[in-house]
């Protein structure tokens, strides 16, 4: 079955930028491209201290401890995955410093590797809808969430091909 489609993906929070920036995807598509193409933006990250929006879907927090002043209540979580988030000794050693970032992605993927039990309801989740990784760090760009959503995003991406 052909579908003729035009689907506009928002790339950046669209309820928190008044002018969203949009791409527009046009044209001719097999349905099966078009799940997927849906599926590009399943899981996504946060920090716990953004407001909570209804686009999050179902919300994770992946960090070790829990994040300083937040409120369970306020987190509106499905659950608190600790044994996801990076080991201690890792933690401590990257302590956030972008000069360590590649190797430290490769260590906590390592550790995912062995550890797939954590990070599984995670991927059956993103099967499900939309999946919110929720982190506490101040760096945006170097935390353990991004490197989580790129495994979790192979991982969907794998499943799609079989």
């Amino acid at each position: 079955m052909l579908l003729i489609s035009q689907i506009a993906v928002c790339r950046d929070d669209c309820a928190d930028n008044p002018i969203p920036r949009m791409e527009f995807f046009t044209g001719f598509s097999r349905e099966r491209n078009h799940k997927n193409l849906r599926k590009v933006d399943l899981v996504r990250v946060k920090r716990v201290y953004e407001s909570v929006q209804r686009s999050d879907g179902t919300r994770f927090l992946v960090e070790r401890f829990w994040p300083r002043g937040m409120k369970k209540e306020k987190l509106k979580l499905e659950a608190w995955l600790k044994d996801v988030a990076p080991s201690d000794g890792l933690r401590r050693w990257f302590g956030h410093d972008p000069a360590k970032w590649d190797e430290f992605q490769q260590s906590y993927r390592a550790e995912l590797q062995a550890n797939p039990g954590a990070w599984k309801p995670l991927l059956e989740a993103a099967r499900q809808g939309n999946v919110t990784l929720l982190y506490s760090a101040r760096d945006t760009e170097h935390n353990n969430a991004i490197v989580l959503k790129d495994y979790l995003a192979e991982r969907l991406a794998g499943s799609d091909k079989r």
